[in-house]
């Protein structure tokens, strides 16, 4: 058994288990073959007890990652058995309800090992660019025309790597050097958080981690509990409606808080899609969980005890509930739009408390290249997958003003023109925030970006659009006004979806305004030194500056003489 160990000591422990999962999520980053990963932080890293517990997770990686895999793992353990766990194994899946929502998502989890005793489970998950099917879209019917499946098997036993897999992969993707690099760099990040764990447990000189985990455990549950408990007894009803596929969606969500636990049900919310922006309940549960976190407790590290007070339900057949064989792509699009509702809840319980809405779903595209069929193309055209991670902006906050371009609540980052283009050819020829997209409030919302894509010569694409906030923007909290919406056109002006796959010819370039994140507040009670201070910046124009702000003609003078010296204001 483990000896007795103080509270100090146990806290110290604790610390090292976090910074063992964050040097997973950065051995990932550095292997990955993915742009994705390697360059968005589309990932997440745990480490878990022998019952599948998550423990700690890495500060790198998102929220649907993290607090789907958190249930992920307890799925491989009734999978494989634990009488079918040796040393050197490592099991991997892509299935979305028993991983993380979708078949891009590729789930790795290995049996970790002290002295040779099972301890507990090192686990990572990363999104990759292809997975073959339909390619990352919206298009699908069902789960079979989105890609490969990979049921919660073995990638190597004992060592030994599964080389019909491998074989299989790479039959089934565009890019199979990307995927099955990716399937090692995940099986490599573990490998990384094994030696970590193994030089920890060595120092401390632990056995087993089943002291710590109870630690870890216990005070988790215990803070979370403290913190429900202080909070108004009170229940209250949001909703909102945002783009879909075909028709508009509406999510619907009851917050009941109790004391010890947190009810979040989704009753009322639309039914499935026949489009692929469906979502498995692991994801919902994520979001859901993630943003009560959030705004309640969110400096108590995010483990199995911490998650397990937030309750999240809603009916079969939901778009927030899809059951196998529905298409789920891109469940992140309205995954990504369930804080905000949850947050249009319990801002009735908590005011002064959530942030206005923001632009919530990734700004993504993915470009499917091939060299031009109207004419003929040089011999040197090639086919390629690109996928861009893009960011609208988020709302503005109770105290302060929202994020520029920043991804909440997903925090991944938005990626380089530079790597984007190093990817494929593919040509990225602007990129540059969008004045006056942010709502106007006391607290201005975050500014969203313009990007103009195209191909390089000889080549024409495939234009998957993954947005949303085209019909149904971002809403203003307590007198704060809505952002800008989401557009996208031709560079001809012919219109362009919100979401599916979109034929662009050679020599055409995609035209994008990507959503702002409202406002928060009454303009009129906005800092006037902010609103000088935005346009100086170029956030808002002189007509903004004026109408919503009432700034006269004076102070505009002022800033445009200021800009013109070079000087402050």
């Amino acid at each position: 058994m483990t000896r007795k160990t103080s509270t100090v000591s146990h806290q110290v422990m604790w610390n090292r288990l976090i910074s063992v999962v964050e040097e997973q999520a950065q051995a990932l980053i550095r292997t990955a073959f993915s742009s994705s990963v390697r360059e968005a932080g589309d990932l997440s890293a745990g480490v878990y007890d022998t019952r599948g517990q998550m423990l700690a997770q890495a500060v790198t990686g998102t929220p649907g990652h993290v607090n789907a895999m958190a249930d992920a793992v307890a799925h491989f353990i009734r999978r494989i058995g634990y009488d079918n766990m040796f040393q050197g194994d490592v099991y991997i899946t892509n299935d979305p309800w028993e991983g993380t929502g979708h078949l891009h998502d590729i789930t790795v989890v290995t049996p970790a090992f002290h002295q040779g005793r099972h301890v507990g489970f090192l686990g990572c998950t990363a999104h990759i660019v292809d997975i073959g099917g339909r390619g990352f879209g919206a298009d699908a019917n069902s789960i079979y025309e989105e890609g490969l499946y990979i049921p919660i098997m073995k990638f190597a036993e004992r060592g030994e790597v599964d080389k019909t897999l491998i074989r299989i992969v790479r039959g089934n993707v565009r890019e199979p050097d990307q995927a099955v690099g990716d399937f090692y760099a995940l099986a490599t990040c573990n490998e990384i958080g094994q030696r970590r764990l193994t030089d920890m447990m060595n120092e401390f000189g632990l056995s087993d981690l089943d002291d710590i985990a109870d630690f870890i455990l216990e005070n988790s549950r215990r803070a979370t509990l403290e913190r429900i408990a202080a909070l108004p007894r009170e229940r209250a009803s949001g909703s909102m409606t945002i783009d879909g596929y075909s028709h508009p969606v509406k999510l619907e969500v009851t917050l009941d808080i109790q004391p010890d636990r947190i009810l979040c049900d989704f009753t009322g919310t639309s039914g499935l899609d026949r489009k692929g922006i469906n979502v498995p309940l692991v994801y919902t549960k994520a979001y859901a969980c993630f943003a009560l976190k959030c705004a309640i407790a969110p400096e108590i590290p995010n483990n199995a005890a911490s998650l397990a007070p937030f309750e999240i339900t809603a009916p079969e057949n939901t778009i927030v509930n899809a059951v196998h064989p529905a298409p789920v792509a891109l469940r992140h699009v309205i995954g990504h739009m369930i804080p905000d509702a949850v947050y249009a809840a319990l801002d009735q319980i908590l005011p002064a408390t959530v942030p206005a809405e923001g632009a919530g779903t990734l700004c993504n595209f993915q470009v499917s290249l091939r060299p031009r069929t109207d004419i003929e193309a040089p011999p040197n055209a090639v086919r390629a997958e690109v996928l861009a991670f893009n960011s609208g902006g988020s709302g503005a906050r109770p105290t302060s003003d929202g994020l520029n371009a920043t991804a909440f609540p997903s925090g991944v980052m938005t990626m380089p023109v530079e790597a984007t283009e190093h990817t494929g050819p593919v040509i990225i020829w602007r990129k540059e925030l969008r004045p006056d997209s942010g709502g106007a409030g006391k607290h201005r919302g975050g500014l969203g970006q313009y990007m103009e894509v195209g191909a390089t010569e000889d080549h024409e694409f495939d234009f998957s659009a993954m947005f949303d906030r085209v019909d149904h923007p971002a809403r203003g909290r307590q007198g704060g006004k809505h952002g800008a919406a989401m557009t996208i056109a031709r560079d001809d002006g012919q219109a362009m979806k919100g979401k599916g796959k979109q034929f662009v010819p050679a020599g055409r370039r995609v035209m994008l305004a990507m959503p702002g994140g409202a406002g928060y507040g009454d303009p009129g009670e906005r800092d006037k030194a902010l609103v000088l201070r935005d346009l100086a910046r170029g956030y808002i124009s002189e007509a903004v500056a004026r109408s919503e702000y009432g700034l006269d003609d004076a102070n505009i003078a002022r800033v445009d003489e200021a800009i013109g010296n070079g000087s402050d204001l």
